[in-house]
C-alpha cells in the first residue's frame, strides 16, 4: 500500500508540474502582470530595425522599444518597479492564437491591425504610421518610381504576400519572384538576382539600416485608377496604409487604455528635443530615412501619415470607396 501511495503521488507530481509548465489557457492581463513583477512580450526576433534577437539573447529594434517604454511607464504610473521582461518569438500566423492562450501579455510585431485581427483580439495604438514601398541597390539609378518596375524588372517578396500581388496588379510585366522570407530577398537583392524587394517601407528601412550605403528606399503610389479588394484605389494615391498595434487580450480593456496613455506619453517631446518615440525610431531605422518620412507626411496636402492618431481605430470599420466600373 505504501508503495502504491508513493507511485500515486509521483504520477500526481509529474502532472502538476506538467500542468504548471504548460502555463495557463487563459488571457493574460498586462495590469495584473506588471504588478506581480513579471511581463511577456512578443515581438519578431528576424526583422532588423523593428524586432531582432541578438547574440547574447537580447532584443532590439522599434517594436521592441515601444514595448519596453509602454510597460515600464505604466508601472510608473502604477507606483511599481519596473518588471522583469520576458521575449517571445510571434511569428505572424501565430499572434493572435498566443495571446488568446495567455502565452504572452502583448505582441509588438509590425502587427497591422485591420478588422479580422480586431474580431479577436484588441489593439492599442497606432502606434505608428507605414506604406507600401521598394528597396533597391543605391547604386541603382533606373529604379526611382513604380513604372521603371514595368520594364521586365524581377520585384521579390515573400510567397503570398498581398505586396507583390498588388504591384502586380498594376505592372502586368513585372517579373514577379516569392521567397520564403525578407531576408532571402534581401540577401536575393544584393546579389543583383532581383532588382526591388517590396514590403512596408518600416521594414525596409531596418534593412537599409542594418546594411549601411547599400539600398535606398523607393516611395510607392498607384499609376491609375485601380480596383483593388473591391475598393477604389485612385491614381497618385499610396500603396497599402498600414497602422501598427500593440495586440492585447479582448478581456482587459483597462489594461488598453493603459498602454493608449503610454504610447500618448511616448510621443510627446520635451521643449527643444525629441520625443522618445523619435528617438526609438531614428535610432532603429536611421536618421535618413525617418528624415524623408517626416519630411513628406509635413509636405503641404500630403497623402502620407507618419505620427499616429493614438486610440482612434474608426479606419477599421471606415466603408471602403465603391470601384464602380473599375477593372480590378
Amino acid at each position: 500500500m505504501i508503495r502504491r501511495l508513493a507511485v500515486v503521488a509521483a504520477v500526481v507530481a509529474v502532472l502538476a508540474t506538467a500542468l504548471s509548465a504548460c502555463g495557463s489557457s487563459e488571457p493574460r492581463n498586462l495590469l495584473d502582470s506588471i504588478r506581480n513583477g513579471k511581463v511577456i512580450l512578443g515581438t519578431k526576433f528576424d526583422q532588423p530595425g523593428l524586432g531582432l534577437q541578438k547574440p547574447d539573447g537580447s532584443i532590439i529594434g522599434f517594436d521592441a522599444s515601444v514595448s519596453e517604454y509602454v510597460v515600464n511607464h505604466i508601472a510608473d504610473e502604477m507606483g511599481v518597479r519596473h518588471p522583469e521582461i520576458s521575449w517571445r518569438e510571434t511569428p505572424s500566423a501565430q499572434r493572435e492564437t498566443l495571446i488568446n492562450n495567455g502565452e504572452v501579455d502583448t505582441i509588438a510585431a509590425s502587427y497591422s491591425i485591420n478588422a479580422d485581427r480586431s474580431s479577436k483580439v484588441a489593439f492599442a495604438g497606432p502606434y505608428l504610421v507605414t506604406y507600401q514601398g521598394l528597396l533597391v541597390r543605391k547604386d541603382d539609378d533606373t529604379l526611382n518610381s513604380l513604372e521603371d518596375l514595368n520594364k521586365g524588372r524581377k520585384l521579390c517578396s515573400v510567397t503570398g504576400s498581398t505586396s507583390a500581388q498588388n504591384v502586380k496588379a498594376q505592372l502586368p510585366n513585372v517579373q514577379l519572384q516569392e521567397y520564403d522570407t525578407y531576408s532571402s530577398c534581401v540577401e536575393a537583392l544584393r546579389r543583383g538576382k532581383v532588382d526591388a524587394l517590396t514590403t512596408d517601407e518600416t521594414i525596409l528601412a531596418g534593412y537599409s539600416a542594418w546594411y549601411p550605403d547599400e539600398f535606398k528606399l523607393v516611395p510607392m503610389t498607384y499609376l491609375k485608377d485601380a480596383c483593388v479588394k473591391d475598393a477604389l484605389k485612385k491614381g497618385g494615391a499610396p500603396f497599402s496604409t498600414e497602422r501598427y498595434g500593440i495586440g492585447m487580450a479582448k478581456e482587459y480593456p483597462e489594461a488598453v487604455d493603459a498602454v493608449n496613455k503610454a504610447i500618448s506619453a511616448m510621443l510627446v517631446a520635451p521643449a527643444g528635443g525629441q520625443s522618445p518615440w523619435e528617438k526609438a525610431l531614428r535610432d532603429n531605422l536611421g536618421d535618413e530615412d525617418v528624415d524623408s518620412f517626416v519630411e513628406r507626411a509635413n509636405a503641404p496636402g500630403s497623402k502620407y501619415d507618419l505620427f499616429p492618431d493614438v486610440g482612434d481605430l474608426d479606419f477599421v470599420t471606415a466603408p471602403s470607396t465603391p470601384c464602380e466600373g473599375v477593372a480590378s
